[in-house]
């Protein structure tokens, strides 16, 4: 935990002062945009080119593509909820685990990525580092026998997802930490649908936690975001070298906004994380559906994970029906509350169907025993449920005349 303004702060506390700096001319305790580009500096007073400029937060603002006054409170604040030294915030999620990727993958190295993860990762890993020449092994992060046998004396980075999108498996981050570290390696995760609200994974021994700031971070589905959390050295390493030259830098604009949906985190995620129990529970018990994943539901096959590693169950629920095509066009058409999209993490509910075939085969090339893992978990189709804060009553209402008997 950071140390705060009046000492050692609880990461509710942290998630509305943490970074907060009160204008020194106003007094101004809400954060400012700083929408310049450039600021004015004195002869000598910065380099020209970030190359071989050393810790760029500890240089005046000079450029915003490298540092940003209300993007680096953003930064400063993301740290302290996660327990880190420092963070580095980016465009987008996908950027973040880029820039992750890039910064400590060369050719010959090998990753380590779960099998099922974020489609923009698994796709980045599986389709684009090979034509880098670096090596890529996609396993089942539930089983550490898997992840251990996956390892090999080139393994750089083992990149992981708790729960993972879309179907809710956790990965033992402490356990996957202590494998991987005696091996040499680093370990990443992408803890977008837990939040620091649910986990703190670098207190469990990953080196880099990373988020899309676009969802449950922000809440309010009105701006892309993304970040990587960690030691100072290893964000210190990711942002001079992908931070300067990919260019995937997060805008002041949405720095400001995902900042105010920070300030509500908590209590958003506590209301959210209860309605979802609730919304699965109903769930569970409809005639139209014939199974139900959530992290706080007993019937999670890793409940006991969950306890241990999760404060709160979060948002996600996925279920399964009998024909999930027919009932797919049922939602869409009749959902009057809840609302038929992609994405997740809004204020508002969202669900949409993802197709087993399509996922499993298409996105995530799994074959033979993995495929038919995945059949028998998801059959035809998954339903992916994120749920908001409308009346928990209202979302139960909705689906149930939309699902149908």
């Amino acid at each position: 935990m950071q140390d705060g303004k009046d000492g050692y702060l609880h990461p509710q506390t942290l998630a509305l002062d943490g970074g907060l700096v009160v204008d020194p001319v106003t007094r101004a305790i809400a954060p400012n945009i700083a929408m310049s580009v450039n600021n004015a500096l004195v002869p000598g007073g910065g380099p020209f080119s970030a190359d071989g400029a050393g810790d760029l937060t500890a240089l005046p603002f000079l450029y915003a593509r490298w540092t940003n006054p209300t993007v680096r409170q953003l930064e400063q604040r993301i740290a302290a909820l996660e327990g880190g030294d420092d963070a580095l915030a980016t465009a987008t999620g996908l950027a973040a685990i880029a820039a992750t990727f890039f910064t400590f993958l060369r050719q010959g190295d090998h990753l380590v990525v779960s099998d099922v993860c974020y489609a923009g990762a698994n796709e980045l890993a599986r389709r684009i580092l090979p034509d880098y020449g670096i090596e890529v092994s996609a396993v089942n992060m539930s089983r550490l026998d898997d992840v251990a046998a996956a390892l090999r004396p080139n393994t750089r980075l083992v990149h992981c997802e708790s729960p993972c999108n879309p179907i809710l498996r956790l990965t033992d981050l402490e356990a996957v930490a202590a494998l991987v570290h005696a091996h040499g390696a680093l370990v990443s995760v992408d803890s977008t649908f837990a939040t620091p609200v649910a986990t703190q994974p670098l207190s469990l021994g990953v080196d880099l936690v990373i988020h899309s700031l676009t969802k449950f971070m922000n809440g309010h589905g009105d701006a892309l975001g993304g970040a990587v959390c960690g030691r100072k050295n290893l964000v210190e390493a990711i942002r001079s070298r992908a931070g300067v030259y990919l260019g995937a830098t997060l805008s002041a604009q949405n720095a400001w906004l995902i900042m105010r949906g920070l300030d509500t985190i908590f209590p958003r995620m506590q209301i959210i994380s209860a309605a979802a129990l609730e919304v699965a529970r109903f769930l569970a018990g409809h005639p139209a559906v014939t199974a139900v994943t959530y992290p706080g539901l007993e019937t999670h096959p890793q409940h006991d994970l969950v306890r241990r590693q999760m404060a709160i169950a979060g948002g996600m629920v996925t279920f399964q029906v009998r024909d999930p095509q027919a009932v797919a066009k049922r939602l869409a058409e009749r959902l009057k509350v809840v609302h038929y999209a992609f994405s997740l993490g809004h204020q508002r509910s969202i669900v949409v169907l993802l197709d087993t075939a399509d996922m499993m085969q298409s996105t995530y090339r799994l074959e033979g025993a993995q495929l038919d893992d995945y059949r028998a978990f998801a059959g035809d189709g998954i339903f992916r449920l994120s749920v908001g804060l409308e009346a928990v009553p209202d979302i139960m209402a909705d689906l149930d005349q939309a699902l149908g008997g």
